[in-house]
């Protein structure tokens, strides 16, 4: 009997598993469907190219065909390991800007604005800069700088300078928009991921079972109640039991699958799928949103990129040498914030990751040659997506209709077009004379919008942010309520990205961390913290000029 069960090893959980087991009397289970994080790759942070072919380590979704993007299946890498999606991910640490947080709480999200939430980001962060208004200084997660970088990214910093932006030395600072380096989540020259950050302080506890290679297969529940789960490992099904709650945490993808396989969720589909309804909840699996993203590959002339280093050599030097060296670097080093001209408001509405590799397919099609990609994003999408079961078997992934660009007003395709069209300004600005070859993808420079859009439906993918399919809110559609409580259910809370209502501007894996650590204090009935000096207030402003 545990006080509390927690399915998903990933950025929330194991953040949960860390804070919950903190009281010794508190015994916590953490269930875990993938391995331990072994791998000597996912601890490498240049190791992520070689994690794309790790099976082991991934869910490796696909999307159902999208009907904007040529009926193709989008692919969706998801973490399937300790630390989960935070194991296998590009390692930027960003927040997003005040805004994204107060209009959680104005859409019913009440105590998630961010004069609520930016405590707990100062509290898991360990900024290896230090602590000051915005950042944290003694938090288990480390958010360090750069020990390397391709001397392709810095010239992209001053590409975006040459085409009128602002730098940034940090995008987590009084100011979001510009260009720079991104700090990382990284422990000196490691990955930091969660289960490296939070889980690997807890292991010898002795109130804390991790299990891994465990299937969650249904919540149990009893008199409308979560009492448990069965899950399945090593060929049987086994029963865990809990007097307290029961805590999903499998993320925007695996926690609504996992309420619709026990019942919940909405009653249409359930019975058209075999599965009884034991709780109706029409939202479950809705109002899914990912940042759809294109990217712009350049020939380099210049054998500078990382097309062509060598993976024994960048092991044998970043494991022999103090994790220095190109193995220490998160290749997606720089990038940047913008403001369209067709923002509605004063906040960055494009964001840019740089590579200084040739990215196509997600690295999985190698291209012959050197080259630099740069990806480009619209970062609050009006599109709508959901999660489905695609059968009654816990053991079948679930059906991903992500509808990018199906906004009824085609906002989402222009924002697209836009990204697009400033990646190529940024390309052709005069940083990168030295190194600019023939264009490969668009494979001329002189397309016109029909032809981006062509190009756009194409070859656009995922930048890997889904969220929002088990809602924050205070109204009917809502699947959880403001202190995450699956709303019709005791004892049964969700905990992860599936909970955002909308969208934050840049990477989730920080913000979903966040999550987690004010979840901590709900669950515990503690107060919530204070924001303490909250003096120095994070803006966006209306222009990034170049200085």
């Amino acid at each position: 009997m545990y006080d509390y069960i927690i399915v998903g090893a990933g950025s929330a959980g194991c953040v949960l598993a860390h804070r919950l087991s903190e009281d010794p009397a508190c015994r916590v289970l953490l269930l875990e469907a993938g391995p331990r994080d072994w791998h000597p790759f996912i601890h490498m942070p240049a190791g992520l190219a070689k994690l794309v072919g790790q099976k082991g380590v991934n869910w490796n979704y696909d999307t159902a065909p999208e009907p904007q993007l040529d009926n193709r299946r989008l692919w969706w890498p998801r973490g399937k390991v300790l630390g989960g999606s935070s194991s296998i991910n590009a390692m930027c640490y960003i927040r997003g800007v005040p805004q994204d947080y107060d209009d959680w709480a104005n859409a019913g999200a009440d105590g998630w604005d961010w004069a609520s939430t930016l405590p707990y980001f100062r509290r898991a962060e360990r900024n290896t800069r230090g602590a000051d208004a915005l950042h944290g200084g003694d938090g288990p997660l480390y958010v360090s700088d750069l020990r390397y970088t391709n001397p392709l990214s810095a010239a992209f910093i001053e590409a975006g300078v040459q085409a009128g932006f602002a730098r940034n030395g940090d995008f987590n600072g009084p100011t979001q928009a510009g260009f720079g380096l991104y700090q990382v989540t990284q422990k000196e020259g490691a990955r930091c991921s969660s289960a490296v950050a939070y889980l690997d302080p807890a292991r010898d506890r002795q109130n804390l079972d991790v299990v891994t290679g465990a299937l969650v297969r249904r919540v149990l529940l009893e008199k409308g109640r979560a009492v448990g789960v069965a899950y399945a490992r090593g060929g049987h099904e086994v029963i865990a039991r809990c007097a307290g709650e029961v805590l999903l945490s499998g993320g925007a993808i695996n926690s609504p699958q996992l309420l619709m396989l026990s019942g919940i969720g909405p009653p249409e589909h359930l019975e058209q799928t075999g599965i009884s309804v034991r709780h109706a909840l029409p939202g479950v699996g809705g109002n899914l949103q990912d940042h759809l993203d294109i990217c712009t590959l350049q020939h380099s002339t210049q054998r500078v990129t990382y097309d062509r280093t060598s993976e024994l050599k960048t092991a044998f030097d970043y494991f022999l040498r103090g994790h220095s060296g190109p193995g220490s670097s998160n290749i997606a080093e720089a990038g940047a914030f913008v403001r369209s001209p067709l923002a509605p408001d004063d906040r960055p509405d494009i964001q840019m990751h740089f590579v200084p590799a040739m990215l196509d397919d997600h690295g999985r099609h190698r291209l012959p040659g050197d080259g630099y990609t740069l990806h480009a994003c619209f970062l609050r999408p009006r599109s709508r997506g959901r999660i489905l079961l695609a059968s009654a078997d816990p053991r079948a992934d679930a059906r991903i209709e992500a509808n990018y660009l199906s906004d009824p007003d085609g906002f989402d395709l222009k924002m697209m077009v836009e990204c697009a069209r400033l990646s190529r300004e940024v390309f052709a600005q005069p940083a990168f004379d030295a190194y600019r070859g023939a264009p490969i993808h668009p494979a001329r420079s002189d397309l016109s919008d029909a032809e981006l859009v062509a190009f756009i439906r194409a070859k656009a993918e995922t930048v890997y942010h889904p969220v929002g399919t088990c809602r924050i809110g205070d109204d009917e559609a809502a699947v959880v309520d403001p202190q995450l409580r699956v709303r019709g259910v005791d004892g049964l809370r969700v905990i992860d990205a599936s909970v955002m209502p909308s969208l934050i501007g840049g990477n989730t894996n920080a913000p979903t961390i966040m999550i987690a650590e004010r979840a901590s204090d709900l669950i515990r009935g503690m107060p919530p913290l204070s924001g303490g000096d909250l003096h120095v207030k994070a803006t966006t402003p209306a222009l990034a000029t170049a200085d």
